[in-house]
């Protein structure tokens, strides 16, 4: 293999680089819960001792995102019995994977924690959008790990009352910043240039992505996990109901990814900007476009970079939770991709990221859970009705609702949508689902 010379590429596609490897990462059950469990994971092995009693705090999205998915290997829903499998057979050191070893001695130790009421969960007061925090006891002993602003990052570890860890003010600013900075000063067209330029060699990781979405979703196929959507959208399809071409498997092979990964599938996901669901949306579409036009693999990883780095620059422009379903987003990143594969031509791949904006974005989120898939198979969807149109020469115009002339300006108003227009009914959702427990 030829050694590359990075010096010779251009830095902002090494940088764009970075934030894919950084964004783009396996993860074993939704993110959110997961957050939970490995602050009680690191947490549990601080203490040392046998966990007795856990008392665990998160944000209000948090709790949202964790109410209702069911957590991997435990046929449990929720953010108790995550914390306390966490805590009990986490893997300190494991990031979004913390559950990947649990053991069936440990999930049932975990159960009965949570059946005898040792387990507490409640909203936290803080200012932060991502926000878990657990409290494990053994006796008069504890250890609180607080993880906030993204789903690994360690805010604050404290010992029998005394903070033994803490980050400054400064540094949130300063990773904040660095998440900001790489994406604050680039375009849609500089993606795309991105994307198809940028030596294959370096960008070759994508292709796991495929590799682990791709799993999910023929384990999603089983007919064992969630709502069951692509197995049923499958037998609609033998019986004639469905049409068995391109849409069909589109919809059904994506849904079916996201029906094992909500459904509490002990398979890892890939990511993107932080959501196992956002990482399908981006992938499959993708995935199942290539293998219709019979695309090389070369073409399908700049397809796949394409798409997963277009749904990161899109998804940029929101908060980390939101009111606003980022699914869609993700299907963004998708429909670039897809448009791309049917037709290389940047004008197709920005009109159907318009068309999708036209379509789709107020599609709500009301938590992580086994619906989720319906989201997914509804953006899906909307991607490729979006590219299909943007192959004719249709696009959602300039004078049409929140879409605009210009295709980075149209990402733009929908983020302001997300971030100013949406705070109210994230309040309002979450008030709901509280009132339904």
């Amino acid at each position: 293999m030829k050694k590359i010379n990075s010096k010779m590429v251009n830095p902002l596609w090494l940088e764009m680089i970075k934030v894919v490897k950084r964004e783009v990462v396996p993860a074993l059950g939704c993110t959110e819960p997961v957050s939970l469990a490995l602050a009680a994971a690191i947490a549990a092995q601080r203490l040392g001792k046998p966990v007795e009693k856990i008392e665990a705090k998160v944000s209000a999205n948090l709790m949202k995102n964790g109410m209702g998915v069911t957590v991997p290997g435990t046929g449990m829903t929720g953010l108790f019995i995550a914390v306390a499998v966490g805590a009990i057979g986490g893997d300190p050191w494991g990031k979004l994977e913390v559950l990947k070893n649990l053991t069936p001695a440990q999930v049932r130790k975990a159960q009965q924690m949570v059946s005898q009421g040792r387990v507490q969960v409640m909203v936290a007061d803080v200012p932060h959008i991502l926000y878990s925090e657990a409290k494990v006891m053994h006796g008069e002993e504890w250890v609180t790990v607080a993880i906030a602003d993204t789903h690994t990052q360690v805010a604050r570890i404290e010992e029998n009352g005394k903070v033994v860890f803490e980050m400054e003010l400064g540094d949130y600013v300063a990773n904040a910043m660095e998440d900001k900075s790489t994406i604050a000063g680039i375009k849609a067209r500089d993606v795309f240039d991105f994307a198809m330029g940028v030596p294959l060699e370096m960008i070759r990781f994508i292709h796991e992505a495929a590799e682990l979405n791709t799993s999910l979703s023929r384990e999603g196929m089983s007919g064992q996990y969630g709502l069951h959507i692509g197995t049923a959208m499958d037998r609609q399809r033998q019986q004639g109901l469905l049409a068995d071409g391109l849409l069909t498997q589109v919809l059904m092979r994506t849904t079916a990814a996201s029906d094992a990964r909500m459904g509490g599938a002990a398979l890892p996901a890939m990511t993107n900007s932080g959501s196992g669901n956002q990482g399908i949306a981006a992938t499959m579409p993708v995935v199942v476009v290539a293998e219709y036009v019979k695309a090389n693999e070369e073409s399908l990883i700049r397809a796949l970079m394409l798409s997963h780095m277009m749904a990161i620059y899109i998804h940029d422009k929101l908060p980390k939770l939101s009111a606003l379903c980022a699914v869609t987003t993700a299907s963004m990143g998708a429909a670039a991709g897809m448009a791309w594969l049917l037709k290389e031509d940047f004008r197709v791949v920005s009109m159907a990221i318009s068309n999708m904006i036209g379509d789709l974005a107020g599609l709500i989120c009301d938590g992580a859970s086994n619906s989720c898939a319906m989201k997914v198979s509804t953006s899906a969807m909307s991607g490729y009705k979006a590219v299909l149109l943007a192959l004719e020469g249709i696009r959602v115009t300039g004078n049409d609702g929140i879409v605009a002339e210009d295709v980075d300006q149209s990402i733009a108003n929908l983020g302001v949508l997300a971030c100013q227009g949406m705070t109210q009914m994230d309040k309002q959702i979450l008030q709901i689902m509280l009132n339904k427990k």
